[in-house]
C-alpha cells in the first residue's frame, strides 16, 4: 500500500503525466529496469517528441521488455491500465459503436476537451463520463460540474484513442451541422461536381473551416465500417431522422443518427459516387464504389438504393479482397470437406451449385474457389447481377434487364469466349437452367447458386423450374449448401462442460458423443464484449453418386432422395456443426439460431461419426 501511494505521488507531483516521472515511477514499481528507463529518457531528450506525444505513447514506442510481467509486453494499453490503476480510477477502451456522438459533442466544445485532453463519452441526465489520459489532472473536472449542473464522472483511457476519437467525432459532428445548416445540400451536383471512379479515403486532416461537409461525412463512414470489420452498411431514413447501421458478424449495430436533411445529402453523395441516377428516386438502383484509404489499401462497395415510405435507403456490401478470397481452411472447410469439394471443381465439366439464403457466404465460396482455379492456362469468365468484386483474373460480365442482357444470354454469349470454367450468379429461370446444362454438356464447368435450405433440396428446385430429369442426371456433379455461424473470440472464450440436452437437440437421431469440454463466450475488447469475433462457414456436400442419379425422375420423392443421399455419406448441416463445436470454434446456441428446420429424411440415424467429424 505504501508502495502504491509512493508511486501515486510521482506520478501526480506535477499534475499532468512527465516522462521523467513515469519511468521513475514504473522503476520503483519493478516493471521496468533502471538501465531500460535512462535508454528511454535519454532517446527521447533534445528531440521534439516529448512535447508532442504523451508519456505514455513514447514509452510504448519504445517496446520495453514487461519485467514483472513476463509474456505481456509493456504495450499503451497496458501502460494505461497500470496508471488507472494507481490513479484510483476505472480504465475504459473506448468503444465508438456504443458513443453517442451527437449528445457527448454538445457537452463541452473541441477546443476545451483537446486542452484537457478529454474526450466525453457518455452524457446521461444527471452524470457525464469523460474519458481522460491525464488522470491526476482534475481542475477542470469540479469547474464542469458547477456549469453542467451534472455530476462528472472519469475513466482513463488510451491517449492515441482519445486523440484520435476527439478529431473524429467533433470533425463529423460539425460536418452534420454545417451540412444541416446548408439545408442538406438542395443541389448535391452543384456541391459535388465530378463522378469519381476512384474514391480517396483519410484527405479530411483536422477540423477546419473549409470541410466538405457531405463529402467529409461520407468518408468518416466509409472507413469507419472498414474499421469495424462491417460487412454491410446500412443508411435507413425514418421519419425524424436518419439512422446509420452496421452488420458486423451477422448481427446489426446501430452506428450513427442524422438529420433528415443530411441523410438525403449523404445519399444524394453516394448515388454519384456509385454512378447512379440522382434525379431518379422512384425505383431501385445497383451502383458500386471502389475505393483506397491513405495506407493503400483497396475495398469494393457494392451499392443497392431502394424507395422507402420515408426516402432512400441504401445498403453498401462490402467486398474487402482480404476477407472475401480465403484459401479452403479459411473458409472453415475440415479436411474431409475440403477434399470433396476439390473433387467436385477439379472436374473438366458438370455443374457445381452452391445454395443457401442470402448472406450465408456464397459469394466468399465462389470468388475463393475461382481463385484457387484461376491460373494462365485456365480461361475463367463470370456473368453477376451485379458483379460481387472485380477481379483481374476473370473475364466478368454485368448482367444489364434494361438491354435484355439477363443471365440465360450471358451464358450463350460465354460459350464463343472459349470458356474453360463459367461462373453464372444465380440460377432463377428455366432459360438460365437451360443455358448452364447446354454449357455443361458442351464440356464447361459451371459454378452457380440456388436459393435452397438444403443440399437435396436443389435438385427438386431445378425440377420446379422445369429441366428435364435426364439432363440432371447427366450434368449435375454435386450441391454444398452452407451457413455462417459466428466465431468464439480466441481471446477470451473458456473452457465450459457441454450441456447434454442441448446436445441431443443439435445431434438427435446421429450417434456422435458428448465432447469432454467445449467453450462457451466471455466476452473482452477485442470482440466488444461480445464473446464472438468473426465467422465461419458449415457445409451439407452432397455428390452425386451412380444410385443417386438413377432416383432423380420427374416425380422425385424428396425424401426417398434425401435418405439414399444420407447413405451415400451426406452430413446434414448440423452435424457438420457439430464438429465445429467439438473443435470449441463455435456453440451450440449459435448453432441452432441460424440452422433450417429439420428436414423429415435428417431424422433418423444414419451412421456413427466420432467428436472429430471422422465417420
Amino acid at each position: 500500500m505504501a508502495a502504491s501511494a509512493q508511486i501515486a505521488t510521482l506520478l501526480g507531483s506535477r499534475g499532468r503525466l512527465q516522462l521523467d516521472d513515469v519511468l521513475a515511477a514504473l522503476v520503483v514499481d519493478g516493471y521496468v529496469a533502471a538501465e531500460e528507463a535512462k535508454r528511454v529518457r535519454m532517446g527521447a531528450r533534445g528531440g521534439r517528441s516529448t512535447v508532442e506525444l504523451h508519456p505514455l505513447v513514447l514509452i510504448a514506442n519504445a517496446k520495453l521488455e514487461n519485467a514483472r510481467e513476463h509474456g505481456r509486453p509493456l504495450s499503451l494499453e497496458a501502460l494505461t491500465e497500470w496508471v488507472a490503476r494507481h490513479a484510483g480510477l476505472p480504465y475504459r477502451k473506448i468503444d465508438p459503436m456504443k458513443i453517442n456522438v451527437a449528445a457527448v459533442t454538445q457537452v463541452v466544445s473541441h477546443g476545451y476537451a483537446q486542452r484537457h485532453r478529454i474526450l466525453p463519452i457518455d452524457a446521461a441526465p444527471g452524470q457525464v463520463t469523460f474519458a481522460t489520459s491525464e488522470p491526476f489532472d482534475a481542475g477542470w473536472a469540479a469547474d464542469l460540474a458547477h456549469m453542467l449542473r451534472r455530476d462528472v464522472h472519469r475513466v482513463v483511457s488510451s491517449p492515441i484513442d482519445i486523440n484520435r476519437y476527439l478529431l473524429e467525432f467533433y470533425s463529423v459532428q460539425r460536418s452534420i451541422q454545417l451540412a444541416q445548416d446548408a439545408n442538406g445540400a438542395p443541389d448535391p451536383g452543384s456541391a459535388i461536381l465530378n463522378f469519381e471512379q476512384l474514391v480517396e479515403l483519410g484527405k479530411a486532416g483536422e477540423v477546419g473551416a473549409d470541410d466538405r461537409h457531405v463529402v467529409h461525412i461520407v468518408d468518416w463512414l466509409l472507413q469507419y465500417a472498414f474499421e469495424q470489420r462491417a460487412s454491410d452498411i446500412h443508411l435507413e431514413p425514418r421519419r425524424e431522422t436518419g439512422q446509420i447501421r452496421f452488420r458486423i458478424d451477422g448481427i446489426m449495430h446501430k452506428v450513427f443518427e442524422l438529420p433528415t436533411p443530411v441523410m438525403t445529402a449523404v445519399t444524394a453523395r453516394i448515388k454519384i459516387l456509385s454512378r447512379m441516377d440522382v434525379a431518379e428516386k422512384r425505383r431501385p438502383q445497383d451502383g458500386r464504389i471502389k475505393t483506397r484509404s491513405a495506407s493503400g489499401r483497396e475495398v469494393e462497395l457494392r451499392v443497392s438504393n431502394m424507395p422507402t415510405a420515408f426516402g432512400e435507403k441504401v445498403v453498401m456490401r462490402i467486398f474487402d479482397p482480404d476477407l472475401v478470397v480465403k484459401d479452403f481452411a479459411q473458409l472453415g472447410f475440415s479436411p474431409d470437406e475440403a477434399l470433396h469439394w476439390r473433387a467436385m471443381v477439379e472436374r473438366p465439366h458438370g455443374i457445381v451449385l452452391v445454395t443457401g439464403p442470402t448472406g450465408s457466404g456464397k459469394t466468399t465460396t465462389l470468388y475463393s474457389t475461382l481463385k484457387h482455379l484461376a491460373t494462365p492456362e485456365i480461361n475463367v469468365c463470370t456473368v453477376e447481377d451485379p458483379i460481387e468484386m472485380v477481379a483481374p483474373e476473370f473475364n466478368q460480365m454485368q448482367v444489364h434487364a434494361a438491354i435484355d442482357l439477363d443471365f440465360a444470354a450471358g451464358v450463350r454469349t460465354l460459350l464463343r469466349q472459349d470458356p474453360d470454367i463459367i461462373m453464372v450468379g444465380e440460377i432463377r429461370d428455366l432459360e438460365t437452367a437451360q443455358m448452364a446444362v447446354q454449357a455443361s454438356l458442351t464440356g464447361h464447368l459451371v459454378l452457380s447458386t440456388l436459393h435452397t435450405n438444403d443440399a437435396p433440396s436443389a435438385v427438386t428446385r431445378l425440377l420446379d423450374l422445369g429441366v428435364p430429369h435426364y439432363l440432371i442426371q447427366s450434368t449435375l456433379t454435386g450441391v454444398v449448401a452452407q451457413r455462417l455461424v459466428r466465431t468464439l473470440c480466441p481471446h477470451c472464450k473458456e473452457p465450459a462442460a457441454q450441456d447434454p440436452r442441448a446436445w441431443h437437440v443439435l445431434t438427435h437421431g446421429w450417434s456422435i458423443p458428448l465432447p469432454e469440454t467445449v467453450y462457451e463466450p466471455a466476452g473482452c475488447l477485442e470482440c466488444r464484449n461480445t464473446g464472438f469475433l468473426g465467422r465461419t462457414g458449415i457445409y451439407e456436400m452432397m455428390m452425386l453418386s451412380s444410385p443417386l442419379r438413377s432416383l432423380i425422375s420427374a416425380t422425385l420423392d424428396l425424401g426417398e432422395f434425401g435418405h439414399a443421399a444420407l447413405a451415400e455419406g451426406l452430413r446434414p448441416l448440423r452435424i457438420s456443426a457439430a464438429t465445429q463445436v467439438a473443435r470449441g470454434l463455435t456453440t451450440v446456441q449459435e448453432i441452432l439460431s441460424v440452422l433450417p428446420p429439420v428436414e423429415g429424411f435428417d431424422d433418423t440415424p444414419t451412421l456413427a461419426i466420432t467428436a472429430t467429424g471422422q465417420p
